[in-house]
Formats: structure tokens, C-alpha cells, sequence
């Protein structure tokens, strides 16, 4: 029998070494009961930018990007929009304009400061009824803002030598539509019971 050389040494003690970390703790294995999702059962680790990302996706989503369908316009009554953009919803749409997160610490930071929000209703109409398409049907009802966001803009610069620019003064306008529709004629909405 010949002795085994270096390499075959390296290659043994590097099965050894990822099999013992591999099976440490509640992994798949021999000694699990039950169905297994095997390698697939092991975490992802997820860049937290991506993470950010989606979970803005979803607050975005679940929030704001949805069309509320309200109940039938009474006659006489005083038609009026939805309420008017929260101060989430129109930094968010700021910061999908004019983004100032992320950025290198120590190096160019960027960030608003003393922000205040000024909301204008531009113009508030009913469309005419019309068909939807899984609704029925329905009037869009629109309303349009012009939100400025007064703030102080701060930029920090770390390399080649560090200073800060302020700008006391900086404003921005963004504008916003919310749109929502109001169901036409004798709605049934399941609620009742028929006996």
C-alpha cells in the first residue's frame, strides 16, 4: 500500500471540514423524521438594499397603488375627494423622483432636513358612468394635488476634504393623482341575505 500524498490529505480533511459544519444542529441528515427540503432548506443571505427594496415594493403596493370602489354617489350629496396625500405617500413620491438615500457613510451623505409639506387641491371631477371591465358599471371619481415640500438640504463630503453644503431654501413640487370609482345604479353587494 502506498501512502497518500498532500493532495489527497488537503481534499479528505476539506470533505471532513464542510460535512462536519454541514451537519450541525437541526439540518438535513440521516437523523431527520419527515418530509425534508434538503439543501434548499439552508437560508439565502439577502443584500439588505434588495430586502429594502421589496419591502418598499410591497408597502407601495399595498398602500397606494390600489383603487378603492365606493359606494353609489347619492343625489344631493356634497361630492368630494378621498382624503388628500399623507405625508408618507408624498415623500415617497419624492424620493422615487429625487432619491437621496443610500450614499457612503464618511465619505457623501445626503439627507433633508426640517421638512414641512404643503398640499393644493388642483381639480376634483367625476367622470361619466361607464362599463369596468370585473367591476361593472362605475364613475372614476379624480382628484389632483400639488404637494411642495419645503426642506433643508444637507450634503456631507468626507474625501478629499471634508465639508458640508447646506442649502436652507430647497424646495421641491410634486404632484399627485388619486383616483377612486363609485358603483352606478342598484348595487347589489352580497351583504343581505335572501330568504
Amino acid at each position: 500500500m502506498s501512502r497518500p500524498n498532500q493532495f489527497t490529505k488537503a481534499i479528505l480533511a476539506l470533505v471532513l471540514g464542510v460535512s462536519s459544519l454541514t451537519s450541525t444542529g437541526c439540518y438535513w441528515g440521516l437523523s431527520t423524521l419527515g418530509p425534508s427540503l434538503g439543501p434548499f432548506a439552508v437560508p439565502v443571505p439577502i443584500s439588505p438594499y434588495l430586502q429594502k427594496k421589496k419591502e418598499d415594493e410591497f408597502w407601495q403596493h399595498e398602500r397606494y397603488d390600489r383603487v378603492p370602489i365606493l359606494g353609489p354617489i347619492t343625489s344631493g350629496a356634497n361630492i368630494v375627494a378621498l382624503d388628500p396625500p399623507s405625508d408618507d405617500e408624498v415623500m415617497r413620491a419624492l424620493e422615487k423622483a429625487n432619491p437621496v438615500q443610500g450614499g457612503i457613510p464618511m465619505l457623501h451623505e445626503h439627507s433633508r432636513n426640517n421638512v414641512r409639506i404643503v398640499r393644493e387641491k388642483i381639480s376634483d371631477y367625476i367622470d361619466p358612468p361607464r362599463v369596468y371591465p370585473m367591476i361593472g358599471p362605475a364613475q372614476q371619481h379624480h382628484a389632483h394635488y400639488k404637494c411642495t415640500i419645503y426642506f433643508e438640504d444637507v450634503r456631507r463630503i468626507g474625501w478629499p476634504v471634508p465639508h458640508t453644503l447646506r442649502d436652507e431654501d430647497s424646495q421641491e413640487v410634486i404632484y399627485i393623482d388619486h383616483n377612486h370609482l363609485h358603483m352606478v345604479g342598484n348595487v347589489d353587494t352580497g351583504s343581505g341575505s335572501q330568504f
